[in-house]
């Protein structure tokens, strides 16, 4: 009898061994299970603070075009007598969709709208009807230049009509102004989570200047003024020049040097107009200097071919903790076509043919070279 219970004595303590054991292989594994799990929450929140301190990239983009330069010529071929009023759009149905696919369009209005009861009027004192403002803004048009050297070639009441007019389609100009409050107010302006500036001078007025608001005559003074007030608050700065020498396709040393001091002063893209015809797009450290986009609507072909083409600039503007950079730059070049003074039509070049304009391949070679710095 005293072996069974020895025996049993032994097989107690055997079971309670591996009952032991076992509980500890559980505890071990539940331990390393947790560990494991523990690890992987360490992991997915480091990388989900990787994935946080990664710069967050925004994207606007931005297509210009040159001189909206209303001739007697252009509005006539417009008017409709029946009804009274001019109808522009059939003249830019060829560019419709390009434009429409960017977010902010750039014109430059050369003709002031200064209303009708001053008189409709072209060359050398230009006045035009609401209507091309309207379709401008049907085309999506929304970053207006209103300086340029024939701002005020219809006076003060004009201009003031311009602006009034400008304000109430909903649109952002620059560079006349109602009031000098006005002129001295800084605006910021967001486009998908970019804050931006839009600041328009021109270097010269066809009339005297008699009220500064009216016209923004550019200064290097005024422009740092204006650019310091607003440099802090904007993620980009834009820039209207109205400058150099007219139908010459080379910038002049003052455009250079006026592009080198805005660039010094953090502007991110300067956009010229002015000579009516094309000059090169190039950077000026890390400014986008575009010198001279030329013509959009005139009608300076009857003049010579160099003024009836201009160019259509597109670029993305993308901005993160790096700073801002540009993508996906696009150059068309346009003709402000005319058969005798009528029948008004911009056509991109890839959608010319011979009939339309004859060797309009090798014209386009020779003026992207311009637009590309060649000589």
């Amino acid at each position: 009898m005293k072996k069974i219970k020895i025996k049993k004595s032994v097989y107690v303590i055997f079971l309670i061994i591996i009952v032991l054991g076992v509980s500890s292989v559980i505890l071990l594994k539940n331990q390393n299970e947790k560990n494991v799990e523990k690890s992987k929450e360490t992991e997915n929140e480091t990388t989900n603070k990787v994935v946080e301190e990664e710069p967050k990239e925004k994207r606007m983009s931005l297509i210009a075009v040159g001189d909206i330069l209303i001739h007697e010529s252009v509005y006539k071929d417009a008017y409709n007598k029946e009804t009274d009023s001019y109808d522009f759009h059939y003249m830019f149905t060829d560019i419709e969709p390009i434009i429409k696919q960017y977010d902010l369009k750039f014109c430059n209005q050369e003709s002031a709208i200064g209303g009708k009861t001053l008189g409709i009027s072209g060359y050398p004192s230009f006045n035009s009807p609401d209507e091309i403002g309207d379709e401008l803004v049907n085309l999506g048009f929304n970053l207006i230049s209103l300086a340029n050297n024939h701002t005020l070639d219809r006076g003060e009441d004009a201009a003031l009509y311009s602006n009034s007019y400008w304000k109430s389609k909903g649109v952002i100009t620059a560079g006349s102004y109602s009031s000098m409050e006005e002129r001295n107010q800084v605006n910021v302006y967001e486009q998908n989570g970019i804050k931006y500036a839009f600041l328009a001078y021109t270097v010269s007025s066809n009339a005297k200047v008699r009220k500064d608001y009216l016209l923004n005559i550019y200064s290097a003074d005024k422009a740092k003024s204006d650019i310091d007030a607003i440099k802090d608050q904007v993620d980009v700065i834009i820039v209207s020049m109205h400058w150099g020498r007219e139908d010459t396709n080379t910038p002049t040393e003052s455009q250079k040097q006026i592009a080198e001091y805005l660039s010094s002063l953090g502007v991110n893209i300067v956009i010229g107009h002015h000579p009516h015809v094309v000059q090169p797009v190039e950077y000026v450290n890390d400014t986008l200097v575009i010198y001279s986009l030329g013509n959009f609507i005139s009608n300076q072909l009857s003049l010579r071919l160099n003024n009836g083409i201009g160019l259509m600039y597109g670029i993305d503007i993308v901005v993160d903790d790096t700073g801002v950079r540009f993508e996906n730059e696009y150059k068309e070049l346009v003709l402000a076509y005319a058969e005798k003074s009528t029948n008004f039509k911009v056509i991109p070049f890839s959608k010319l043919n011979n009939e339309l304009l004859n060797n309009y391949e090798s014209i386009k070679e020779q003026y992207m070279n311009i637009v590309n710095g060649g000589a």
